[in-house]
């Protein structure tokens, strides 16, 4: 349906009489099939060799021609279809309420705790409030509580991109910009110079309307970091990422990785990249993708 309503889209922008001439076809096609005989008072020559061109008329057999998905075509020309046209760009203004932006500035001022101890220290000891026991306490193993951690990161980062974004917006953005290629290498095919000039333009504007998008998308974001950034920053400088730990009392032990082997959790495991945060990360995506099977939650556009 979508490559129909694609077709009659391209060839009414093209010819805006190509509208009736779809109409007259549809009513006459209803009794059967047609042959150019049957049209030519209504059709011109240009028209019906557009249509078949396009595959919108299609032989039947040799007993003349038919449209080939009646029910999309008369849909496209109804309006009754949501193809016809790019989704509105969400206004940035509006999308945004003033929390949001709050939360933007609040994640690139948290973003200093990695370069500064005095930003760093307040935020660790905050979250070592209610951290710390699950070692000293409860004795339970670093690794295990940094797979809490990730588990606990992954659901409100699924929760809220499940509720601050709309992907069916974001999909149907994705379709255009499919149905616009589809539709500029066609007119390159068939060598019509005047409509890859068009349909260049149309592609530029909904270019311009995806930067509304990608600012949707970053909504999100903001949020996951200004949530996300402090628990790194503890684990962070219970490690000792760059220089001592913050709390040296804590045994933090070691832990055996498949090829690393035996290994504490400063030992390089990919160049630079520590053992904590390689464990850290996958730890997150696996229980991100089992929330969000377990949740049937859809994070990116259909």
């Amino acid at each position: 349906m979508a490559r129909t309503a694609s077709k009659v889209e391209e060839l009414v922008s093209e010819d805006g009489t190509m509208e009736d001439a779809l109409e007259f076809l549809l009513e006459r096609t209803e009794e059967g099939t047609v042959a150019w005989s049957d049209v030519s008072d209504e059709l011109t020559s240009g028209q019906w060799g557009r249509l078949i061109e396009k595959g919108v008329l299609v032989d039947a057999e040799g007993e003349g021609f038919r449209v080939a998905d009646p029910e999309s075509v008369r849909e496209t020309l109804d309006g009754d279809t949501e193809l016809g046209g790019i989704p509105d760009a969400p206004d940035a203004e509006s999308s945004w309420s003033q929390w949001d932006k709050l939360a933007a500035v609040g994640s690139v001022a948290l973003f200093a705790g990695y370069m500064f101890e005095s930003v760093r220290s307040p935020l660790a000891d905050a979250l070592h409030l209610f951290l710390g026991p699950l070692i000293e306490v409860f004795g339970l193993p670093f690794f295990a509580v940094v797979m809490i951690l990730a588990l606990f990161t992954g659901l409100y980062s699924t929760l809220l991109q499940a509720n601050l974004m709309d992907m069916e917006i974001m999909g149907a953005y994705q379709q255009r910009m499919k149905e616009i290629q589809e539709r500029r290498k066609d007119a390159k095919e068939r060598g019509d110079d005047e409509a890859v000039e068009q349909i260049q333009q149309e592609q530029m504007e909904a270019m311009a309307d995806n930067l509304g998008m990608f600012k949707e998308q970053f909504r999100p974001m903001v949020w996951i970091m200004v949530l996300t950034i402090p628990v790194f920053l503890w684990m962070y400088a219970v490690v000792g990422f760059r220089g001592d730990a913050l709390y040296p009392e804590l045994e933090l032990g070691r832990i055996v990785l498949p090829i690393a082997g035996d290994v504490g959790w400063n030992h390089g495991i990919v160049g630079p990249i520590q053992t904590w945060i390689v464990w850290y990360f996958v730890c997150s995506m696996c229980f991100t993708q089992i929330i969000r099977k377990a949740l049937n939650i859809q994070t990116t556009p259909t």
